[in-house]
């Protein structure tokens, strides 16, 4: 039986539903498939939202030769047989090959680097699709290549469109609020949306949509960017001293099935980095927190890391350490290794007397080495 996701998949451009500041009439993306003037690029964006759709779409609509590969499924061996038939296919019928890689992100950096040269030269025409930001994961001589466009979440009422034609085309009668439940649930994901739709057709009734819904998995990719949004809200949520927030985005990763050890590190450093000398006692605790998380792990750690981030978030900020480190940082290397001052060398032998080492220090001298002034050193 083909799922619903499968039944719905547009089958011309004028069938796509959202993304209007990629897939719309004037855009680049768009223009190139509908013109068949494609070009290389990488479509980043979440699960959900299209990437397959547009590698098929980009199939329907090019006279090129189209080739679709899996980052999960083909090693360097297959691309550089790719790439020696799109040379052999260009001498010959002077037409281009496209190459849709699915999950791009996955190759590493050898594989990556075997598509350099076929990209700049133009042996390849080639289409990314990643759900993982192309700056983190592909490399930069690539990126460099390729130009890169993202797909946001499908938003509610596109989604709502989506169900609409789904029950049209299903002919079930499912209630526009129940509809508007699905796509609020779905988190921009089209594909969660029809499956939740299909299990729910047969018993269209909010009491069993609340059924499906609850045990939907949250979305959190902890090898991801999503991974890093989170600890980055986590950790400004906690400078703010926003505790009601701070606390939401330890619990989405908690639920999402972060490392608590990961969790507790970076509150050991947000203790020094951002409280500091404000309140000695922030890093004590974030000690303490870790150490707790250690010992007792999950489920019981959550109560230490919630107390943590609690007293973490209400403490005074200072930022003074880091930055007087920063400061004394800069001057080393603006200044080099400048020779520690005679005073403060112990004389261990001759030669360090005759060099005027262990010498007494002058009231006035100052402890830093000459051509560090005090006043641009202000430590």
């Amino acid at each position: 039986m083909t799922p619903l996701a499968e039944k719905l998949r547009p089958k011309s451009l004028e069938e796509w539903v959202g993304h209007s500041d990629v897939m719309s009439s004037g855009k680049p993306v768009y223009e190139a498939i509908k013109n068949d003037r494609l070009f290389s690029f990488v479509l980043y964006a979440p699960p959900g939202t299209g990437k397959t759709t547009l590698c098929q779409l980009v199939k329907k609509y090019t006279k090129d030769r189209f080739i679709s590969l899996s980052a999960v499924t083909s090693g360097v061996k297959d691309l550089k047989a790719v790439i020696e038939e799109a040379k052999a296919w260009k001498d010959r019928q002077d037409r281009n090959t496209v190459v849709f890689i699915d999950e791009i992100h996955r190759f590493n950096k050898s594989q990556q680097d075997a598509l350099l040269n076929a990209v700049e030269n133009g042996t390849i025409v080639l289409i990314g699709a990643t759900t993982e930001n192309p700056s983190y994961e592909l490399n930069s001589a690539l990126i460099s290549r390729l130009r890169v466009f993202r797909l946001a979440p499908l938003t509610e009422e596109d989604l709502m469109n989506i169900l609409r034609r789904a029950s049209r085309m299903e002919e079930i009668s499912i209630d526009e609020n129940l509809l508007k439940i699905i796509s609020k649930q779905s988190q921009g994901d089209a594909r969660m949306a029809l499956g939740i739709f299909e299990i729910l057709a047969p018993e269209p009734t909010e009491k069993r949509l609340r059924e499906i819904i609850q045990s939907k998995i949250i979305y959190y990719d902890k090898a991801g960017e999503e991974h890093y949004q989170v600890i980055s809200a986590f950790i400004k949520s906690m400078r703010a001293s926003q505790v009601d927030a701070a606390m939401y985005y330890l619990a989405r990763m908690w639920a999402g099935g972060e490392d608590p050890l990961f969790i507790a590190r970076r509150m050991v450093i947000f203790a020094s980095e951002d409280i500091g000398n404000a309140d000695i006692r922030a890093l004590a605790l974030a000690n303490a927190v870790k150490n707790a998380v250690e010992f007792v792990g999950r489920p019981e750690c959550y109560y230490a890391l919630a107390q943590g981030v609690m007293f973490l978030a209400r403490a005074p900020k200072s930022r003074e350490a880091g930055d007087a480190f920063q400061k004394a940082l800069k001057k080393v290397e603006a200044k080099g290794p400048r020779p520690v001052p005679n005073f403060l060398i112990n004389a261990v032998s001759k030669l360090d007397r005759e060099l005027g080492r262990g010498e007494p220090r002058d009231d006035n001298q100052s402890y830093l080495p000459k051509g560090i002034c005090e006043e641009t050193a202000d430590l």
